[in-house]
């Protein structure tokens, strides 16, 4: 097995410009090392990942989590109120909050001791915009305060695409946006996945098809936005969504 050395997490600056067009300044490239430092230390005592290896690590957490985002504008855009459900590990959460410090990133999951850990890490780096939250979608969907309230709903690796919308779409306020992080994606996806968003207060207003740049993985992701207030009988109760999908 490899030796994982948290030092050694690469910059991959001219693959970030030539991929995305971006590349993360010192500030954020010092973030990004303290966080795969603070989650591979974690990981001996929590299942954070699988993922630990320098390279796949930034392939896999970093760039495939800042793959469907750089297209907001990173200064000019006005700040956002943002949740990642089902966090797991921080991804896509944590680097979104690194890179777009004007946001409101609320880190959702039902693991209490992987919240407990984010909480901490976020404290400990400095990532003042973070939050955290240990509870259900399909609970905090249905409660006021969080029901609507969103701009951005990030899901990666949450179910089926229906089961991820109905977990986010009703989190969204009227105008917001839903990013489904999927891996393959086919035409037929998108067919079944039109009359669920619709369903939900949504539509399909892009897919975006990216491929990882060291692996040379497929990925997609796939952007709802919301135009109507989801019907109030979404989401169905804690676990029907994922056992009776629409």
């Amino acid at each position: 097995m490899r030796e994982t050395n948290p030092e050694n997490l690469p910059e991959m600056s001219e693959i970030w410009q030539k991929t995305l067009q971006w590349q993360p300044n010192n500030r954020q490239q010092q973030y990004f090392i303290q966080i795969y430092q603070e989650i591979i230390q974690g990981n001996r005592k929590l299942n954070l990942t699988r993922i630990t290896s320098p390279e796949e690590f930034w392939e896999k957490h970093l760039w495939d989590s800042l793959a469907g985002l750089l297209d907001f504008p990173l200064d000019t855009h006005p700040k956002l109120n943002v949740i990642d459900i089902g966090t797991g590990g921080g991804f896509p959460g944590l680097p979104m909050a690194v890179v777009f410090p004007h946001w409101q990133v609320t880190l959702l999951d039902s693991t209490r001791k992987k919240i407990a850990f984010l909480s901490n890490l976020a404290s400990k780096i400095g990532l003042t915009n973070v939050k955290t939250l240990v509870a259900r979608a399909e609970v905090i969907g249905q409660q006021l305060q969080h029901r609507e309230t969103y701009d951005l709903a990030t899901i990666r690796a949450v179910g089926t695409a229906s089961v991820c919308a109905e977990y986010a779409l009703p989190l969204v306020k009227l105008g917001g946006l839903a990013i489904l992080y999927r891996g393959h994606w086919q035409a037929e996806d998108t067919e079944a996945l039109e009359s669920v968003a619709s369903e939900l207060g949504s539509k399909i207003e892009a897919i975006a098809a990216l491929t990882t740049p060291i692996t040379h993985s497929i990925r997609h992701c796939i952007y709802l936005r919301k135009h109507s207030p989801t019907p109030k009988q979404y989401p169905r109760a804690v676990g029907v969504p994922n056992q009776q999908p629409l």
